[in-house]
């Protein structure tokens, strides 16, 4: 299966002198859905069930991804945005483990 989506990578940058921001940068990547696997999680819920997909992706990685595959914190697969749990370098790839749903708080804040 193939993959197209962007990832999301998050830096803090110095806005003014002493005043760090975290900044999240959106890029596209492509590359093949090397495991596509889902996992539901009830451990001490009555309700809700915590959804993990596990699935692991292999991009084709360019310079940006391999110089900042650390602060890689989520991939859009499906239409949702996914933790990434776990980031393997395999030049010229990285191999990206997906964890469970990215809470993204920015849409919180008005």
């Amino acid at each position: 299966m193939r993959f197209a989506g962007k990832i999301g990578f998050r830096d803090t940058v110095e806005t003014i002198p002493g005043i760090w921001e975290e900044r999240i940068t959106e890029r596209m990547y492509y590359g093949d859905v090397v495991q596509n696997y889902r996992h539901l999680h009830t451990e001490n819920k009555e309700i809700v069930d915590d959804i993990r997909v596990n699935n692991r992706i292999s991009i084709v990685a360019d310079q940006y991804a391999y110089n900042h595959f650390h602060t890689m914190i989520y991939v859009e697969f499906m239409g949702t945005k996914w933790k990434a749990q776990d980031v393997e370098v395999v030049m010229p790839r990285l191999t990206i483990t997906l964890g469970g749903e990215y809470n993204d708080d920015s849409s919180s804040q008005a």
